[in-house]
């Protein structure tokens, strides 16, 4: 595989991944980062089969551009994947394009993704009905792979765990 790294962070909404994702991204010279949002900006928003293949297909596609520039180290893809043929469809992709990949799931405690949520002024997705779609998400994503309880850890600690785990 080549050198080229890809880290896709997945997890619920609120959990960090985006913080966590442009902390690495900033402190690691010659990263791109990535949103998987950005991939599915439709408004008004719709999350059905078909949008998410499209995303999918941005996102790999994006992927593949970083790996054709000479700049580019490492990728960041931070991504809320919670039906697993996405995950899986993303990581097939990456295979394809010969890169290494690092995937983790980031989770926390019920408690403390409400207060992150509630300490979240920016985002306009932190509604309370949201909020509930997020913190019932939560064990389906603790049982998934590679996971990182994020609850009593600071964004720079975050960023070394995932950054030092292979």
């Amino acid at each position: 595989m080549d050198s080229m790294k890809v880290i896709i962070l997945n997890g619920p909404m609120g959990v960090g991944k985006t913080t966590v994702g442009k902390y690495i991204a900033e402190a690691t010279p010659g990263t791109a980062f990535i949103d998987g949002d950005w991939c599915l900006d439709l408004h008004p928003f719709i999350g059905n089969r078909e949008t998410k293949t499209m995303a999918v297909d941005n996102i790999l596609h994006m992927i593949g551009n970083y790996k054709k520039c000479s700049e580019c180290k490492m990728i960041i893809l931070v991504w809320l994947m919670d039906q697993a043929w996405v995950y899986d469809a993303i990581i097939e992709g990456i295979k394809k394009l010969k890169l290494e990949i690092k995937s983790v799931t980031l989770t926390c405690s019920k408690a403390t993704l409400t207060d992150r949520w509630q300490n979240d002024k920016v985002c306009p997705w932190r509604t309370d009905n949201w909020l509930k779609i997020s913190t019932d998400s939560l064990p389906y994503f603790a049982k998934l792979n590679n996971t990182l309880d994020t609850s009593n850890l600071s964004i720079k600690e975050v960023a070394e765990k995932i950054m030092a785990a292979d």
